[in-house]
């Protein structure tokens, strides 16, 4: 199984010579993603697609994923025509995650009248096929959203999901390559394991297999220098340990769980840079090397 190992990266305005070191680093060192959040709506966050278009266009491997897309700011025509020019550019190391957009509150706040929730919805699956039929060339595309469009003559991205409601799950199921669990949920949770179950029956009934959606956890936690006598907190979540307890806890979540990646969001004091140094040197190459 080829296991997928991400970072979350930050992205604040003032941290782009940081943004940059830690992303041409994690490129030699073999990680596979390059994570960044969007919420255009604060002002001291850079763009996560800007962000990722300048990181992409200096590395050499790593694919680049926005975690995730807000939907309802980014229409879904145009976001296609980025999605394939992406893809095009770094050599098809773009991952698209998207999102049918969750914080209203703020979302408004950027000129978008906010709508029911199965409206978001319906408008999430769409933006998948309408991904779908804008890449890959062929004829015009003519549909509810679109008159005439020719799709780029460049394979569709991979779409990775962070969705939570059973309706978009379904979709997921229907539409997507992966699956972030929401609320930085893992393998043991109940989020994980009620949410598969619906992605799982909903690939089945349009002829997918389960395993046609992978599932990439967003994965907060500690790298410690020792082991801890814990490595989940009182609600049973997952919050680190030492480079053995990591690939010990990982492994299972692969070979057990079917756990097809993870995006570490560092915590504790260390440097982001020594963090990443041991996830990538020590306990994705661990990983992979008792999964293959």
């Amino acid at each position: 199984m080829n296991v997928r190992f991400g970072y979350g990266s930050p992205n604040g305005v003032r941290d782009v010579a940081e943004i940059l070191d830690l992303a041409v680093k994690a490129d030699r060192a073999g990680l596979d993603v390059f994570s960044v959040s969007d919420h255009p709506y604060l002002a001291d966050h850079l763009d996560g697609y800007a962000l990722i278009s300048y990181v992409l266009g200096r590395t050499e491997r790593i694919s680049a994923l926005v975690n995730v897309t807000n939907l309802p700011l980014r229409p879904a025509p145009m976001l296609a025509r980025t999605a394939t020019s992406l893809t095009a550019l770094s050599g098809g190391r773009f991952v698209l995650g998207l999102g049918a957009g969750g914080a209203w509150d703020r979302i408004t706040t950027m000129g978008v009248p906010r709508i029911r929730p199965a409206e978001a919805v319906e408008k999430f699956e769409e933006a998948m096929v309408l991904i779908h039929e804008l890449s890959g060339g062929g004829p015009a595309v003519t549909n509810d959203t679109v008159r005439g469009i020719v799709p780029a003559a460049v394979p569709a991205p991979l779409i990775w999901t962070g969705s939570n409601g059973p309706k978009s799950l379904a979709a997921t199921g229907r539409q997507a390559d992966g699956w972030i669990p929401g609320h930085a949920a893992d393998w043991i949770s109940e989020v994980y394991r009620d949410g598969r179950r619906i992605i799982d029956e909903a690939a089945l009934s349009v002829g997918r297999k389960p395993s046609d959606v992978a599932t990439i956890f967003n994965l907060p936690g500690v790298i410690t220098s020792q082991p801890r006598s814990r490595v989940r907190d009182a609600d049973g979540r997952w919050i680190g340990g030492s480079p053995a307890q990591w690939i010990e806890e990982l492994t299972t979540a692969v070979l057990q769980y079917g756990a097809a990646g993870f995006t570490l969001f560092a915590r504790g004091t260390e440097p982001l840079e020594h963090t990443l140094d041991l996830w990538a040197q020590e306990i994705a190459p661990a990983v992979r090397a008792a999964t293959s």
